[in-house]
């Protein structure tokens, strides 16, 4: 794991070309994230991300993400405005987490209890279509904790055991959700609709299969890739949720209980190899193991923005005391057909 220094240690050189107004630098010897901060008064971020749009795409694809630091953004409204100038529209249909009351297009980070970490996954990578952009805001760090680690989908690849990157390549994945009474949202409650036909459709509009149990309850199946490519730079990354979705990797007393309660394939969520074989526990450990040892964390600071480009970096969340909030901003949507071979 690294810890990244707090704002004003510089591991590198200043980057070339960088733009007026600001510096730039890297928060550690990786080059993740690269962080730029104002040294002129008066920077409006969303104006200077509009005139240096190309010049920060640009420093997306080799750093992965870039951290604003120390400029002006009192509210998630100025977010909102500093990631648009960007991404373009924002992406305004994401029904996995909560509006914020600023803005029709951002959003509240998940709510998931302060003591339990929101493991590695990249945003959507478990669906047909995802941001290719995606960025976090700062209104209130945490008193303790509530970090956003970070981590290179392509620097990753060279530290898991290659029989699992083989595995992840040739076989792909297969994602499985069962919507049970008792359990998690329900179907109904999910889909917002009572009626079957409008799921059905709602499924194959995301390219999702499906079956309807005898107990009423619903099974969303959804196959992906576990290893792809960039679609500009044609590297290869390891671009997928596993950590969240596999029963390994709940706590476990809960693995424990909900082992207790369903069979293996009737779990409320898990993900297989795109085969349908199991991806061993063993496998999550591993992988456990190497997400932490190459992954890269840096304290919230109030203001702070982090734009992150979703396919070449993964994120989670840490465990955290006190008040925190982070809002999130999406777009650049992709979908699977316009993946590079």
């Amino acid at each position: 794991m690294t810890v990244a220094a707090t704002s004003g240690s510089v591991f590198t050189s200043p980057v070339s070309g960088t733009p007026s107004g600001v510096r730039a630098y890297t928060l550690n010897e990786g080059g993740l994230p690269l962080v730029v901060e104002p040294v002129e008064e008066g920077i409006v971020l969303a104006e200077w991300n509009a005139a240096n749009r190309e010049w920060v795409e640009a420093q997306l694809q080799v750093h992965g993400a870039v951290l604003f630091r120390n400029f002006n953004l009192p509210s998630p409204a100025d977010f909102e405005r500093a990631a648009k100038a960007v991404y373009g529209e924002l992406f305004a249909d994401y029904g996995d987490l909560p509006r914020n009351a600023a803005g029709e297009k951002i959003y509240e980070s998940t709510p998931y209890p302060a003591d339990q970490m929101i493991l590695f996954h990249n945003e959507s990578s478990h669906l047909p279509s995802w941001p290719m952009k995606i960025s976090f805001h700062c209104v209130t760090p945490a008193k303790v904790g509530g970090c956003t680690p970070v981590f290179d989908t392509r620097e990753v690849l060279k530290h898991i055991d290659p029989a699992v990157v083989e595995a992840f390549r040739t076989k792909g994945l297969m994602y499985v959700r069962n919507f049970s009474k008792g359990v998690d949202p329900t179907w109904e409650e999910f889909f917002h609709t009572t009626d079957k036909a409008k799921v059905e459709q709602m499924c194959r509009d995301a390219g999702s299969d499906f079956e309807w149990r005898a107990d009423g309850g619903l099974r969303v199946i959804n196959r992906t890739k576990g290893i792809v490519k960039h679609p500009k730079t044609l590297e290869e990354m390891f671009f997928n949720q596993v950590q969240i979705h596999h029963i390994y990797c709940v706590d476990e007393e809960t693995r424990d209980g909900l082992r207790a309660l369903f069979d293996e394939e009737d779990l409320p969520r898990n993900v297989y190899y795109g085969d349908g074989t199991p991806i061993p526990d063993e496998t999550m450990q591993h992988l456990g193991e190497v997400f932490e040892k190459v992954c890269v964390r840096f304290k919230w600071q109030k203001g702070d923005m982090i734009m992150c480009d979703n396919m070449l970096v993964t994120h989670a969340r840490d465990t955290f005391e006190g008040p925190r909030q982070i809002v999130v901003a999406m777009g650049q949507m992709l979908s699977v057909d316009q993946l590079p071979a």
